[in-house]
């Protein structure tokens, strides 16, 4: 069982060693987030639950330049950001497992009105979820990915400002 105390401890630690004020804080070397790749076991299964249900536009379709025959493909998400898929026909992958030190969820920001529509349209679909803080939605992608979709703003979680 973890000690919680030494939990509490060690994250208090970090945070006086690495965590600047925010005006004093370097810019980011990056850009941003160009996309974010997952496995995809049926290309237009993977499109209709994105583009149809989730309503993220589908951009672009090409081929994967490492493996012939396979689709690498990109869902807008918003503010620049994607959501890329793969497919690799042929290759018995087996489903989806979420495994510590692997992905553990994607959560995608939406405005709080479309995040009551999208609610609305996995109520309507028979998608189980998990509602959390009444800002948090928790489902699974056809491939067993873990999606959450937040109706806080980006740089926000349940009020508190994390950028």
């Amino acid at each position: 069982m973890t000690d919680l105390a030494a939990v509490h401890t060690q994250r208090e630690r970090i945070r006086a060693t690495y965590l600047s004020p925010e005006s004093s804080r370097p810019a980011p070397s990056a850009r941003g987030l160009h996309h974010v790749a997952l496995v995809s076991g049926d290309v237009e299964r993977t499109v209709r639950f994105y583009q149809e249900l989730l309503e993220f536009p589908l951009t672009e379709i090409i081929e994967n330049r490492d493996y012939a025959g396979s689709s690498h493909f990109f869902f807008d998400i918003g503010n620049g950001n994607l959501i890329a898929f793969f497919d690799f026909p042929g290759l018995d992958l087996g489903p989806y497992a979420e495994v510590i030190g692997g992905l553990h969820h994607l959560a995608i920001s939406v405005e709080p009105a479309r995040w009551q529509h999208l609610k609305a349209k996995l109520d309507e679909a028979g998608i189980q979820y998990i509602s959390e803080s009444g800002t948090s939605i928790y489902f699974r992608d056809p491939d067993g990915a873990r999606l959450e979709l937040i109706a806080d703003p980006l740089g926000e979680m349940y009020g508190t400002k994390v950028v």
